[in-house]
């Protein structure tokens, strides 16, 4: 029996496996604890999302990178319980921004109860959060932090978007490494710090986690466009519909930009990635005009392109490893480089 993690990825070693299960086993304890309230209601709403469930992949990386030091060191679990406070604070904010309704098969926060509740609600997980992580330490305050700066600013970079001088696929690039992999970045920065591990291997598992968090996003920019929903979890085409600007999307105007510099107004090719972009930047809100947005960006090579740079940047997650010693954790780490190009076929 094996420990299945994120993205189908299994922690195939008896004994680390063991000591993953307990650690995991423990954060969510942790969790249960540190999202109690004495006022009843605040602990119904803050438990919300713990009791739906989730990935937990930071604490699995955080757990996984202590295994470079002093796994059972008594500020691992709780570094992985304070970045995951952290991610959760994040959902409920991002839940009002997007206006969602279901977040991990449950209604969201906002939905159950109402825009008002949620945001004061990810406020209070992100001071458990903090609260957490001043007992861990001045340094793991501080790196927390920069975390949750770099995820505000990457969110204020997609809502105002480039700059008219601006590269739209640079600007992406640097959205999701401040929204998504600053977070894990952090997972597996305070793993091996809390552990005890040599500073080389913190600024290894810092730049690992960045690159599979980009890694991780731009594989789910994929799935929903090319998953039939089951593995994504989501309704193809939700980016889409709600007019989620995303790596393939991305990709397709570079073409169309590409080709208006160097090709014939004539030019088939050019006129039908012209009829596919406007079809995709219009009302998608009718499901055949969505389905035919998704037949049309499905068989378009930069959907193609979008794999390659999700491949990418999880090659360059695994690249970053070589410097850590040959352990099960490392080759654990490695076989989820391997999960996320698997996702995006």
């Amino acid at each position: 029996m094996t420990v299945v993690g994120p993205f189908g990825a299994s922690v195939r070693d008896s004994a680390l496996e063991a000591d993953i299960r307990t650690g995991l086993a423990a954060v969510e304890a942790g969790l249960i604890e540190a999202t109690k309230s004495d006022v009843p209601f605040i602990t119904e709403a803050a438990q919300h999302l713990v009791r739906a469930g989730g990935k937990r992949f930071r604490p699995l990386l955080t757990l996984l990178a202590a295994h470079f030091g002093d796994p059972h060191a008594p500020g691992v679990v709780p570094s992985a319980v304070t970045v995951e406070l952290t991610h959760l604070a994040t959902l409920y904010h991002d839940d009002i921004m997007d206006e969602a309704e279901i977040r991990r098969g449950v209604p969201s926060a906002n939905a159950r109860f109402d825009n008002t509740i949620a945001v004061l609600t990810g406020d209070f997980l992100f001071a458990r959060a903090s609260t957490i992580a001043a007992e861990l330490g001045a340094e793991a305050v501080h790196v927390q932090a920069e975390a949750f700066e770099r995820l505000v600013t990457g969110q204020i970079r997609e809502t105002t978007g480039p700059g008219p001088d601006q590269d739209p696929v640079a600007h992406y690039l640097e959205v999701i490494a401040g929204k998504t992999g600053s977070l894990i970045a952090v997972s597996g920065r305070l793993g091996a710090l809390l552990s005890g591990a040599d500073e080389s291997v913190i600024d290894v598992m810092a730049q690992y986690g960045e690159r599979i968090g980009v890694a991780f996003q731009l594989a789910d920019d994929v799935l929903d466009i090319a998953s039939d929903g089951e593995e994504s979890g989501k309704t193809p085409g939700t980016d889409l519909r709600e007019g989620v600007v995303t790596m393939p999307v991305l990709r397709l105007r570079e073409r169309v930009a590409r080709g208006e510099r160097e090709s014939a107004e004539s030019d088939p090719a050019l006129r039908r990635d012209r009829e596919l972009l406007a079809l995709l930047e219009g009302d998608l809100s009718d499901d055949g005009r969505l389905a035919e947005a998704l037949a049309g960006l499905r068989a378009h090579p930069a959907l193609e392109q979008a794999r390659r740079d999700a491949r990418s940047y999880a090659e360059q997650a695994r690249r970053a490893l070589d410097p850590l010693p040959d352990i099960p954790a490392r080759r654990a780490l490695a076989e989820l480089c391997d999960a996320v190009a698997l996702r995006t076929t």
